[in-house]
């Protein structure tokens, strides 16, 4: 037995809960992260899980598990644990690798029989060992100390079982110095409805809670340094929950109702289900059949006057191709959503991946220009779908919106913006003075924008659809001269959108001659791999691009100071490639990962260290 000696102060900490699908690590990392964030720690999280529904118990295919990251500064989940929760030997060896050397491994040793070494392919009485780590071990008999919690509360054993996951909660609440009362109220929160099952796992999240305070489970417990973050309220919230606020945010701007039509596919099914909670505020969320009908049924809805959305990842973008074809055709504000995921084909259905940028720029029959936007963060989701909406709404066009698997299932600490934060959105309409010789494809001459008039407005009557129609008089037309002048405008009008957003900020340091560039998720990694560059006196400057298409007005400005230009993506390089065509006087140096994760710090820090020396 340990003693503890002191409480130690550190800047920030990251824990991986790691074990079975059914173990509920997901959850138990959630509690904590959300009862970090209200301590005042910026949070960063990555849930890392199978495939598969439900593999057999206690198997390597099985394990699921949660990193977070708390404290002060935080950007990403981090690289490495300090701490690795393992609730089976599967869990153990399979993510030992992402515990540093000397950390502290917390085990259920009661869950490390021979049968359960057998299930994780271990062929020694001794584990740590032959799996290699490198690490203090904390022996913890888990499945009996919460069948001793429970024993008089009339449950079964396998429902008992079930609240493992909050004995190892409570045990790295004490060791971390968290507030026990505000993890049972968010247990409360997911359990309201269910209060026995509420009593269970709280009586057993104070046993581990209590466990570790009576046998020192550590040399120390640790306090968590919080930031000096600005005033207001805080949230935790994830990539795909903050994309359904933002557009509900932006539906209230416009004063158009909200429109969801989308077919259920990971990991971007948790919009659906967030807006699917909204009908108390006239959000319309329906489940359709299959991609074509989601994005077939938001192009109605946008004819009708509402902000339309579809939702989907890589697979459903590729069946929206044709529909988004025909939003641009009959210019119709449209948000389309791509969760990205590992690919091609089902791919890597939980992991995540940049491998979408191409389809989303490119992939459509004929000349079709469509704005792309990407989130950088799980918090930057809630403003990315409001600037979606925005540009779709004021500049009458389908717009592309990428996040990806980390960003949409990670979280972050973010503050619930003031009303007046967002500007109103003014939806391009006709006005009564029109309706004489009105015609639906009267622009405006500066924007080349074209006005909105909804179905019922007397006195503009008129029809749209995926044939080409006239310039002047909005007719049907196979004109050669009139196809090439309005497929033109409709590639004016997206890259007129350019003087309507932000111009490219630089992070770092700006008077290097190295510039990082980055695009979408990477943003965490890539700010504190530049924040570290720059520390060990590597000087090098920091783009992060959330606009793709049309690229900020100032990029070629931006570029052109560099001697050294390094893009850092998840993908074989299609941000590098769309640069380097736009900019073809500039050589694109490169920095990929295509394994299903995200980047690790030290992984960019190396990539770059080498191309500074070459």
């Amino acid at each position: 037995m340990l003693e503890k000696t002191n409480v130690v102060t550190l800047e920030r900490v990251v824990v991986r809960f790691s074990g079975d699908s059914g173990d509920g690590m997901q959850l138990a990392g959630n509690i904590f992260s959300n009862v970090s964030a209200a301590s005042g720690n910026q949070i960063s999280t990555f849930p890392d899980y199978p495939a598969e529904i439900r593999a057999p118990q206690g198997t390597l295919s099985g394990v699921s598990g949660f990193q977070v990251s708390i404290g002060r500064g935080v950007h990403t989940p981090g690289d490495l644990a300090d701490v690795l929760v393992a609730m089976n030997p599967a869990a153990l060896k399979q993510h030992a690798k992402f515990l540093k050397p000397g950390g502290v491994a917390i085990v259920d040793i009661d869950s490390f029989k021979k049968a359960d070494l057998d299930k994780a392919l271990i062929t020694t009485d001794d584990p740590y060992t032959e799996i290699g780590l490198k690490a203090q071990v904390v022996e913890v008999p888990i499945s009996s100390m919460v069948k001793a919690a429970l024993a008089d509360s009339g449950m079964d054993n396998r429902a008992v079982l079930r609240c493992k996951n909050m004995f190892a909660l409570g045990l790295v609440c004490w060791l971390f110095d968290r507030d026990v009362d505000a993890a049972l109220k968010q247990l409360h929160n997911k359990f309201a409805k269910k209060p026995a099952i509420y009593e269970a796992n709280a009586t057993v999240l104070r046993a581990g809670y209590d466990y570790g305070n009576n046998i020192h489970a550590s040399v120390s417990t640790y306090r968590i340094e919080s930031d000096n973050i600005r005033p207001g309220r805080y949230t935790d919230v994830n990539g795909n929950t903050a994309t359904a606020w933002g557009l509900i945010h932006a539906a209230e701007k416009a004063g158009l109702k909200l429109y969801l039509g989308s077919y259920p596919i990971t990991p971007a099914t948790d919009i659906l289900h967030e807006l699917a909670k909204r009908k108390d505020i006239g959000v319309k969320a329906l489940q359709m059949e299959d991609e074509i009908a989601g994005v077939c049924s938001a192009i109605g809805a946008s004819f009708a006057g509402a902000l339309a959305v579809t939702s989907t990842s890589g697979p459903g973008l590729a069946l929206k191709s044709e529909g988004i074809g025909l939003a641009v055709m009959a210019e119709l504000p449209l948000v389309v959503i791509d969760v990205q995921r590992g690919g091609p084909s089902t791919g890597l259905p939980t992991k995540t991946e940049q491998t979408d940028l191409l389809q989303a720029l490119y992939g459509r029959n004929g000349e079709s220009p469509v704005p792309v936007l990407a989130a950088a963060t799980p918090s930057d989701c809630f403003h990315a779908a409001f600037e979606a909406a925005r540009i779709a709404i004021e500049h009458m066009t389908p717009v592309i919106l990428l996040t990806d698997a980390f960003i949409a299932n990670g979280s972050t600490a973010w503050r619930i913006p003031d009303e007046d934060e967002y500007p109103a959105i003014r939806p391009h309409y006709v006005t009564p003075a029109m309706a004489e010789g009105w015609k639906p494809y009267l622009r405006d001459e500066q924007t080349k924008v074209r006005y909105w008039a909804i179905p019922g407005t007397p006195g503009f009557t008129h029809r749209l659809g995926g044939l080409e129609k006239d310039s002047t008089t909005s007719a049907i037309s196979n004109d050669p001269a009139n196809h090439e002048r309005m497929v033109l405008t409709r590639r004016e009008k997206v890259e007129r959108i350019a003087d309507d957003i932000p111009q490219l900020e630089l992070h770092g340091n700006a008077e290097a001659d190295t510039l990082i560039i980055g695009w979408g998720g990477t943003f965490g990694h890539l700010y504190t791999a530049v924040e570290q560059l720059n520390a060990s006196g590597k000087p090098v400057a920091y783009a992060h691009f959330g606009y793709i298409r049309p690229l900020p007005s100032n990029t070629a400005d931006v570029l052109a100071r560099y001697r050294r230009i390094i893009v850092a993506e998840l993908n074989t390089g299609q941000f590098a490639d769309y640069l380097q065509s736009r900019f073809p006087e500039k050589k694109m140096l490169r920095i990929n990962k295509i394994q299903g994760q995200p980047f690790a710090v030290s992984e960019i820090i190396e990539g770059v260290t080498k191309l500074m020396e070459e």
